[in-house]
């Protein structure tokens, strides 16, 4: 299955992918796409319904953030061996975990809103998967049973306040609109192995990042099983994997975004992504 949210922001309505690419409402039915829905009896409950008895929504609708109501958004650093090397950064033995504010989360094609005085902003395509059930201390080998569903996130990052001011790498991930999610969270079942799906982002029509889940230093299912150790994963979390090579900060001379900019982005099987970079509204 396919589950969007469309609608306004803020008012977003939960929605399914019918088999001919379009959106049909679901909220006669559910109140709205979160933990409750994506646990395994509740996608069950979905798998049940036949799409084509739905409501359809009008074509060019906003799509939100797949998911409701998101609890805790981690984030996976330095997960490919070749954007660790070209950032200069020491191939890690261990997952690196950090936190984006959840009110960094925005719709995959909504506005990116340039922070006053920010020079040094930077895109990262990622794989992110999505909690349907509550995992503490889990196995590896059970890991992905505990997945809802996968969707893409663009990991924007403020260079300059991540990594040249003091404190966690969080102050350069977690301005608003920093993380656009989406167009769609893709159930385990239909998408397959996550770790054989291409990862692609060009800005302004150029090619700039091109990478492959192959290519992960831990996979999804060790990233949960590993994650599951220091915090309780719970339903409608949301889990970014991080980012193939082709960021900004790895070219030389570095290059970052400004305002007009367009990044499109996409990943097998989960859609695309297009976000503008604007300047925040005085």
């Amino acid at each position: 299955m396919k589950l969007v949210r469309h609608g306004a922001a803020g008012s977003e309505k939960p929605g399914i992918v019918d088999a001919n690419g379009r959106v049909r409402d679901l909220s006669g039915t559910i109140r709205d796409i979160d933990g409750e829905t994506l646990s395994p009896e509740g996608l069950d409950r979905l798998r049940a319904i036949d799409p084509a008895t739905l409501p359809l929504v009008p074509e060019g609708v906003r799509l939100g953030v797949p998911v409701a109501r998101v609890g805790n958004l981690v984030c996976i650093g330095l997960n490919y061996t070749d954007h660790a090397e070209e950032t200069n950064a020491p191939i890690p033995s261990q997952p690196i975990i950090f936190n984006k504010h959840t009110g960094a989360l925005s719709g995959p094609n909504d506005d990116v809103i340039l922070p006053p005085g920010s020079t040094k902003l930077d895109w990262e395509v990622e794989l992110a998967f999505v909690m349907g059930r509550t995992a503490w201390h889990v196995d590896e080998a059970d890991a992905l049973s505990y997945v809802a569903g996968y969707t893409i996130l663009n990991d924007l990052s403020e260079r300059e306040y991540q990594l040249e001011w003091e404190g966690q790498w969080s102050k350069g991930k977690s301005y608003p609109t920093f993380a656009p999610c989406g167009p769609w969270l893709v159930t385990g079942d239909e998408l397959g192995d996550p770790q054989q799906l291409d990862l692609w982002l060009d800005l302004n029509e150029q090619r700039e990042q091109t990478g492959t889940t192959t290519r992960m230093i831990f996979t999804c299912a060790h990233i949960v099983s590993y994650a599951s150790r220091f915090m309780k994963l719970e339903p409608g979390d949301i889990i970014t994997t991080g980012t193939p090579p082709g960021v900004g900060l790895g070219r030389k001379p570095p290059v970052f975004m400004k305002a007009g900019d367009t990044m499109r982005l996409g990943i097998t099987g989960l859609g695309e992504q297009q976000q503008t970079v604007r300047p925040r509204a005085a």
